[in-house]
């Protein structure tokens, strides 16, 4: 494996050079070798290469014809080629550096890679991490727990921090973040990075250090990159990594195209869903007391009209600015949240609802994080950026585009979906149901499940519940129907399985679809098929009644509240069968133990 280094020079073909860096990246790594990879634009430079970096490098790539600063690298072997040369083939590109590393330099790489390969075994480490959910509940805590059990398996001590729900737990301390070797951060949302400028920082999604905490911290003592702040800024949110070593030192080429859309909307609904809880059972307390017509003036002065303007008029107001506002803090960090709340609030003014919402966030977050980029003030007038410039142009450019440009359309688009949905009946309604379940049980609180409750959660604000109450049936149904199985089948389950029923089946009850990750990690072939068997048709059942639920959490906990649930004896038997399907199902496909 060679250590490689590459500097092209954009000129006046910048996504060119964009788009053959990232093909040098791809070459490299389908070479056994690693890359980093420094874009000299007009607008700055994107992934400056470090001292440290050239000093381990063999080889270095010089793309175009440019300012490229080339006596930095002393002695270091050189090869110049062009952007059309290497977009043509990128491995030929890379051959020459490759046969140009010395023999001299050959033992010292080698003893440099055994050492990487060796670093998750010569020593105790200190490791201190964060653990971050959408939603903060169940993946938050497993994954810190995988990651407890792997530090302790490889005899690592190792502190987690978990940003979960109600906030912050076991907060990390200056000192145990400064006494760190690495820092590991394992979430599905934006993390603020900002404490950690300085050091090793590894970032993963939060579903290896459920499945595998140890392999995650062998691999982030030997990928993790060290994490560098902007200019005359805090460190970017999006610069630490442990996919690429230019991601560690790109920190200007956008925190959008690291993390993905996805992360950022997930983001979103991570700090939107308080929110609709708070208000969803606000209004269900308030028709429990008052009736139906509890908003009516006629009623006011009593606790049912007080406790309606709280929670429709309060909390739910805000479920598409928060939405909007956290989707641009994701991207753009603190300066994109007046543009995203304040565009999410004219989605809401528009009917746009949550899907203008979201629109409204990504605008916001692109369009902020555009301007930080490419405004260019003197250090004196920097200030200025975060607390006049970047929120005034943020919020010009994203308002007068959801009126101009996307409310029209979003808010057409959000109607068409909600009277379609409202009027479904029949087999449409059945279909819907079968592929909200399908999804929740699909990946166990994974992407798809998210993409899923996502969705039905969203439409809670557009007063549309029926999605809801069907995702969250069919993610009750997998822990209890895997405890059930557990229960009447038992010899098609190993003994520490039949020993977590009860764990997975309260774990069902709170709606925590995690549960049955446990089981599934050891048979997913035939364990995950039934899941998804019995979710779908939970999910149709709930859809086929017309059950509506309007807070997206609680499971069998918010029965109870008047009006939160409606249809409830249909609901409670559409679990239970498709807890009864799924148990079924495992007795079928699984074999005897």
């Amino acid at each position: 494996m060679s250590a490689l280094l590459a500097v092209i020079d954009a000129g006046e073909m910048t996504i060119h050079a964009l788009l053959a860096a990232e093909a040098l990246r791809k070459a490299a790594t389908s070479g056994g070798h690693t890359i980093a990879v420094e874009v000299r634009t007009g607008q700055g430079v994107l992934g400056a290469l470090e001292p440290a970096r050239i000093q381990e490098a063999h080889a270095v790539l010089l793309v175009g014809t440019g300012t490229l600063d080339a006596d930095r690298f002393g002695a270091l072997p050189h090869h110049g080629t062009s952007i059309e040369a290497v977009l043509a083939d990128p491995a030929a590109a890379l051959d020459p550096l490759i046969l140009a590393e010395p023999e001299a330099a050959k033992p010292h790489r080698m003893k440099r890679d055994q050492a990487a390969t060796l670093s998750t075994t010569d020593g105790p480490r200190h490791i201190v991490a964060i653990t971050s959910c959408p939603t903060g509940i169940a993946h938050t805590f497993m994954a810190a727990e995988g990651l407890q059990q792997g530090a302790k398996t490889l005899g690592h001590t190792i502190r987690v921090e978990t940003q979960g729900s109600v906030g912050a737990r076991d907060g990390l301390t200056d000192d145990e973040i400064a006494a760190a070797d690495i820092v590991i951060i394992a979430a599905d949302r934006q993390v603020d990075l900002g404490r950690f400028a300085g050091k090793r920082v590894f970032q993963s999604a939060t579903k290896p250090a459920i499945t595998d905490g140890a392999g995650l911290i062998q691999r982030a003592l030997v990928e993790a990159t060290a994490l560098a702040g902007p200019e005359g800024g805090a460190p970017d949110e999006g610069q630490a990594a442990g996919a690429s070593p230019q991601a560690a030192t790109g920190a200007k080429a956008g925190r959008g195209g690291r993390t993905g859309p996805y992360k950022h909307l997930m983001t979103g609904v991570s700090f939107m869903l308080p929110f609709v809880v708070a208000g969803g059972l606000l209004i269900a307390l308030a028709f429990a007391l008052g009736g139906i017509y509890a908003y009516d003036d006629a009623h006011k002065g009593t606790l049912a009209y007080a406790l309606f303007q709280v929670g429709a008029k309060g909390a739910f107001v805000l479920i598409v600015p928060v939405l909007a506002g956290y989707i641009a803090h994701s991207i753009a960090d603190r300066p994109g949240i007046a543009p995203g709340m304040i565009g999410g609030m004219v989605a809401a003014n528009l009917q746009a609802g949550f899907l203008g919402g979201m629109l409204a966030g990504f605008i916001a977050g692109y369009g902020t994080a555009f301007l930080n980029r490419h405004i260019r003030l003197p250090r004196t007038l920097e200030g200025l950026k975060p607390v006049l410039i970047l929120p005034l142009l943020g919020t010009l450019l994203t308002g007068l585009l959801m009126i101009y440009v996307v409310g029209g359309p979003a808010a057409g688009a959000l109607a068409a979906m909600t009277t379609w949905l409202k009027g479904m009946q029949g087999s449409s309604a059945i279909l819907l149901g079968i592929l909200i379940g399908g999804m929740m049980a699909f990946d166990m609180g994974g992407p798809i499940n998210k993409a899923a409750y996502a969705f039905s959660t969203g439409l809670i604000a557009s007063q549309v519940y029926t999605p809801m109450a069907a995702a969250m049936v069919a993610g009750m149904t997998p822990p209890l129907g895997l405890a059930l199985a557990a229960q009447m089948f038992a010899n098609r389950f190993t003994v520490e399985e039949r020993e977590t029923r009860g764990a997975a089946a309260v774990l069902g009850l709170a709606f925590v679809t995690e549960g049955a990750i446990p089981f599934a990690a050891r048979d997913p072939l035939r364990v995950i098929p039934a899941l998804v068997a019995g979710s779908a048709v939970a999910g149709a059942i709930s859809m086929a009644i017309g059950a509506e639920l309007r807070v997206p959490h609680g499971g069998v906990f918010v029965l109870p509240i008047p009006n939160a649930v409606s249809h409830v004896g249909g609901y409670i038997a559409a679990l239970a069968i498709g807890a009864g399907v799924t148990a079924v199902a495992l007795r079928v496909l699984k074999r005897p133990v």
